[in-house]
């Protein structure tokens, strides 16, 4: 598993205000949608492109275009959708799958609830999105379906990440491959598995507590 942390003054700009506790949802969503096209510029450093020759209006040259099949972008329900317009502006031909999965707050374990995704995966790269790498289960959880269904090549884009999920993931995903980039790597996760310093619950602060 390869972590690509990116290091620019946008992204520390925007990740700090996301940090501070009185940045309203409305400024939230969408600070997270500037930062998650920030970290997707570089998560898609190697999508896959093939050659094409066009016409410019001064003469023939050869280009560049996605190739087939196109890269599918797959939000982790709920917090994840609030990332998916960031994702989707970089890649609008991309093709959109949905994970929906919830955490048991007494053993942590990561369970699906819904998918919507095609069955075969085969030679498609993937880009999940999930805002917090913090324990690790959910991601582990989310990445094996994607290679379970023929997915060859997987990159996680997360906000904020923990080193107790970085080091999960690189034990339970071994020979897996898979990238993640994040924004920042922080101390560490406090008993109740929050990442710290972190930014709070991502879900919650962009939608509010309903439910």
């Amino acid at each position: 598993m390869r972590i690509h942390v990116v290091d620019h003054p946008l992204v520390a700009h925007k990740l700090t205000t996301l940090r501070d506790k009185r940045t309203d949802s409305p400024t939230f969503r969408r600070l997270a949608d500037e930062l998650v096209t920030l970290l997707a510029y570089e998560a898609t450093r190697d999508v896959r492109t093939e050659q094409v020759d066009i016409e410019t209006p001064v003469t023939a040259t050869t280009g560049v275009r996605l190739s087939h099949p196109r890269p599918m972008v797959v939000p982790i329900l709920r917090a994840g959708l609030g990332m998916l317009d960031g994702m989707v502006r970089l890649l609008p031909t991309a093709e959109v799958g949905f994970m929906g999965m919830v955490r048991n707050e007494e053993t942590y374990e990561a369970h699906t609830y819904a998918t919507r995704m095609p069955d075969d995966l085969s030679g498609r790269q993937v880009y999940v999105v999930d805002p917090m790498l913090a324990t690790g289960g959910t991601l582990v959880a989310a990445i094996r379906e994607l290679i379970k269904r023929g997915a060859d090549d997987v990159t996680a884009i997360c906000l904020l990440a923990a080193p107790e999920g970085v080091e999960v993931m690189e034990r339970e995903l071994a020979g897996t491959p898979v990238t993640v980039v994040t924004a920042a790597v922080d101390e560490h996760l406090n008993a109740d598995r929050y990442i710290v310093p972190g930014l709070g619950d991502a879900g919650d602060r962009m939608y509010g507590t309903a439910g």
